[in-house]
């Protein structure tokens, strides 16, 4: 066999490139990989948890409620609108047609509170949840620490909101479908973990959603709406399908929610629990809204909340 000095020259050329492409190959590797690491980092930093360990932790380990799940985490005083409301809603209103949902609606959220948001069916409960988180526009304002919901920054990291508890896909785990979302939002995929732990999810999370139970994927909600360590909690009919040990370890989370710095507004028809979770009551009927006070001062004098509700709304006509 002759040596042909051009073929010889081809080799070698061919070499070259592949161990150029080789060099600049690695080098772009590595300049992704330290791209992701400084994004973990600033997103470790903005849930106040340091790159490579853990969140940090008050000296004593934090509770579960009752053995299940509700692990804390400690929250620093929650930001808030100028004025320190965190939610401020003024002449909200929402037409359909010449039927009205809203009819000017005017109340304030404030820091460290749970707010029961009660009235009838069709009362305009779900739709002002709506608008307050910008599915909807309204007239009039609605404000979330001092801006509207479509203009907070990375607002996942704000608010969490459950209004449905069927939305997810119903092949994908538990698991996955909070992996998704938190990879939507550049989470770290550690706090799918805490979060699963919190609402004691954690043992089901490998099994298809649609084999969950209602109360099941209530929990699976309410993950999803704590994965940005939010500061304000929405949730519409949070109890639906909880049995009584879930309405018990829901209303623990809640209290220990605020305690520790956040505010919960929640929707519910069971008088009787939110009489025993919320500090004050909103109650909206028509539209309008009929009562804005504390607990104690709209179920005191020996009449229970129930008593209040039915004298302001003239009972539930569904």
């Amino acid at each position: 066999m002759t040596h042909d000095p051009q073929n010889h020259g081809v080799i070698v050329g061919v070499l070259a490139v592949l161990v150029m492409a080789f060099v600049l190959g690695r080098g772009l590797l590595s300049l992704l990989r330290s791209a992701q690491a400084r994004r973990r980092a600033a997103s470790a930093h903005d849930l106040g948890s340091p790159v490579g360990g853990p969140a940090p932790s008050p000296p004593t380990a934090p509770p579960r409620m009752n053995g299940h799940g509700g692990g804390r985490r400690h929250r620093t005083s929650p930001p808030s609108a100028p004025d320190g409301a965190i939610v401020r809603v003024t002449g909200l209103t929402k037409r359909y047609g010449d039927f009205v949902a809203v009819d000017e609606l005017t109340f304030s959220l404030d820091p460290r509170t749970i707010t029961g948001f009660l009235g009838p069916n069709g009362a305009g409960k779900t739709t002002t949840l709506r608008l307050l988180l910008g599915l909807a526009e309204p007239s009039g304002e609605a404000l979330v620490l001092g801006s509207r919901y479509a203009d907070l920054d990375q607002p996942i990291r704000r608010v969490g909101a459950v209004l449905e508890s069927n939305d997810f896909h119903p092949g994908r785990s538990g698991r996955d479908h909070l992996r998704v979302l938190a990879l939507a939002a550049d989470l770290p995929p550690s706090r799918v973990e805490e979060v699963l732990d919190l609402v004691d999810l954690g043992p089901a999370a490998s099994r298809p959603v649609k084999t969950y139970s209602l109360g099941m994927r209530q929990r699976l909600g309410l993950a999803a709406a704590l994965l940005g360590d939010p500061g304000l909690l929405v949730l519409d009919e949070p109890a639906n399908g909880l049995d009584p040990v879930g309405v018990h370890w829901l209303r623990t989370f809640l209290r220990s929610f605020a305690d520790d710095g956040g505010t919960v507004l929640v929707s519910s028809h069971v008088l009787a629990e939110v009489a025993q979770t919320v500090d004050r009551v909103l109650i909206i009927d028509r539209g309008h809204l009929v009562a804005d006070a504390l607990l104690d001062e709209l179920a005191g004098r020996g009449r229970s909340l129930e008593d209040a509700y039915l004298a302001l709304t003239a009972g539930d006509r569904s």
